[in-house]
């Protein structure tokens, strides 16, 4: 039973930046997918970004790309969501998933969340 365990969240003012880890039971930066996914009080759940390793792509919500970066350490069984300019929309429980592909209903496995709060 691959166990995905998530840290980094808290609290950073506007413009700041967070680094959310994603620690993984077993290898998986060069298997299948592993996105980040965040859901913000009140709201559905949506895909941030995602890593397909089988084509080496990396996928991002239109409202991050360019602030936000998923990175792999393999030696670390590790992906990070590199998370800058961050805004107050920014805010939500961040989680990391991995599986097959990068659709949500495709994730087999996810980790219990991290709370980010975008907040001066």
């Amino acid at each position: 039973q691959l166990h995905l365990v998530e840290s980094g969240g808290g609290l950073v003012q506007p413009g700041g930046t967070l680094r959310l880890s994603c620690t993984a039971s077993e290898n998986i930066v060069d298997r299948n997918a592993i996105g980040w996914f965040r859901q913000a009080p009140g709201k559905e759940r949506e895909g941030v970004a995602c890593w397909l390793n089988g084509y080496g792509s990396r996928d991002y919500l239109d409202s991050v790309a360019g602030r936000f970066a998923i990175i792999g350490d393999r030696a670390k069984n590790t992906i990070f969501l590199q998370m800058t300019m961050l805004k107050p929309e920014d805010t939500a429980v961040y989680y990391c998933a991995y599986g097959p592909t990068c659709r949500a209903d495709n994730m087999n496995y996810w980790g219990k969340g991290t709370p980010v709060t975008v907040s001066s």
